[in-house]
């Protein structure tokens, strides 16, 4: 179960974070009443801690950890964040708010909308996020502290092989089918129409401010972007870099106070004030309009797809991966040559069940590999109106596990098997390095083969 529960501290980091804010407070309070059931040098383990990690494992039909096997998963993830204090290991402010805001953005779509995530919590949006931010900040340093002690770590094909061979015939996993698939994603454009509609909206709001209305019951009632609105679009102050280029490019040439003309971005529309420059920071907040992705136009994405798919079918396989490194507009799968792969393991050989995307899995169902789609509609997890062509690589039927076309899946679970025992090695010493104590109740549970209070 130690090793299950370290290898789930890096594999299941947006799930069990996400989760255990969902269970602290979604309908309320049925973690018993918090107290302090441990301390790592100066962390805190909490018993709704505690609590949420074995529910987290029940929700997600994973078997349970006991109370004591919990108690070490959390201290494991209290040694990662007092280690990494100690080797100055930082994750950036702007990584930590991308992921609060795909997690509010799932939120919204759990909920509905932004509205009832409020009804359902009795708290306001910038409450939840605050709360959230320490949480993810901490499995953030935790992930990156254990990479940075796996880092160097590699397997050779011999390894695999050994490993392979090593397993009882008569105990070799079914694996059902699997795809390869890649995709050409071309993103909906603005219309001219839309653009105007925008930034008129965005200069009525600056002749508003200039005739003396507040800036930031402006952002408040109206700007789209749901964290800053939350505190009058003050977006705080911000290191050179962190912002997309048509943003701060905008924002340093404003002299203090001042309020720019509308800028557009990859987010949509912005009015931009410049509060305060201090050093290599600079301090502004803004009112973003989104545009409707309802009325955008698909009509470049579909010439574009279409110009693309009938020079990729004069050599599918390898004009597809350098076409989709140059042509496609989804970042996460470009530069893979537009391969899809698993969001969790990185595998690139994905069940073809249920798990998959209905339009995606019906779509290959009348396809024949090595074939591409037409263009077609698409709709991103962010809500974005696209357009892609799929390119249907491969398949491989149900079968029993074999070397020769499950290399990369046994591959995986080798470099797992050793990072999990570096890990384990990098703990064990480290156990002696750290205060580490627990509450009565938990004095009988012995962490890596030692009781806490001995150390």
């Amino acid at each position: 179960m130690k090793n299950t529960l370290i290898q789930r501290l890096g594999g299941l980091t947006f799930i069990l974070v996400f989760i255990s804010f969902l269970t602290g407070w979604s309908q309320g309070k049925s973690v018993s009443v918090n107290k302090v059931i441990g301390k790592v040098d100066n962390y805190y383990i909490l018993r709704s801690d505690l609590e949420n990690l074995i529910i987290q494992y029940q929700q997600q039909n994973q078997p349970a950890p006991n109370k004591c096997q919990a108690l070490e998963s959390l201290i494991i993830r209290k040694m990662l964040l007092a280690k990494a204090e100690i080797d100055s290991v930082e994750v950036e402010d702007k990584q930590i708010d991308n992921q609060i805001s795909a997690r509010m953005d799932y939120m919204a779509k759990r909920f509905g909308s932004e509205k009832n995530i409020v009804e359902a919590y009795g708290k306001s949006i910038e409450t939840l996020k605050a709360e959230l931010r320490s949480e993810i900040k901490e499995e953030m340093l935790s992930d990156k502290m254990q990479s940075k002690i796996t880092e160097a770590i590699k397997v050779t094909p011999s390894e695999v092989r050994k490993f392979f061979n090593a397993i009882p015939k008569d105990s070799l996993p079914f694996i059902p089918a699997e795809v390869e698939i890649g995709q050409i994603v071309r993103f909906a454009k603005v219309t001219k129409a839309q653009k105007d509609e925008l930034r008129n909206k965005l200069l009525d709001f600056k002749q508003r401010v200039e005739k003396g209305e507040d800036f930031s019951a402006l952002a408040s009632a109206y700007s789209e972007d749901i964290g800053s609105a939350q505190q009058g679009g003050d977006l705080g102050f911000a290191k050179r870099g962190m912002m997309v280029p048509e943003f701060e490019g905008t924002a340093l040439k404003l002299k203090p106070n001042e309020i720019s003309e509308p800028v557009e971005s990859e987010f949509g529309l912005h009015l931009i004030q410049l509060l305060e420059i201090r050093g290599a920071e600079y301090h502004s907040r803004h009112i973003l309009l989104r545009p409707d992705y309802n009325r955008m136009d698909l009509s470049e994405p579909q010439r574009i797809l279409d110009s693309l798919n009938r020079v990729i079918k004069t050599d599918t396989s390898a004009k597809f991966e350098r076409i989709a490194k140059d042509w496609s507009e989804d970042k996460n799968t470009a530069d893979a040559g537009g391969l899809i792969k698993d969001a969790q393991s990185g595998a690139s050989r994905l069940p073809l069940d249920a798990s998959m995307d209905y339009n995606l899995y019906m779509m290959l169902d009348t396809m024949k590999v090595g074939t591409i789609s037409a263009p077609m509609n698409y709709r991103t997890d962010d809500g974005k109106t696209a357009m892609r062509i799929i390119y249907f690589k491969s398949k491989s039927e149900p079968h029993t596990a074999s070397l020769k076309l499950d290399f990369e899946k046994i591959n995986n679970i080798v470099l797992a098997n050793k990072k999990t025992k570096a890990v384990d090695e990098w703990f064990k010493k480290a156990v002696a390095d750290v205060f580490i104590k627990v509450e009565p109740e938990y004095q009988g549970c012995r962490i890596f083969g030692v009781n806490p209070d001995d150390n």
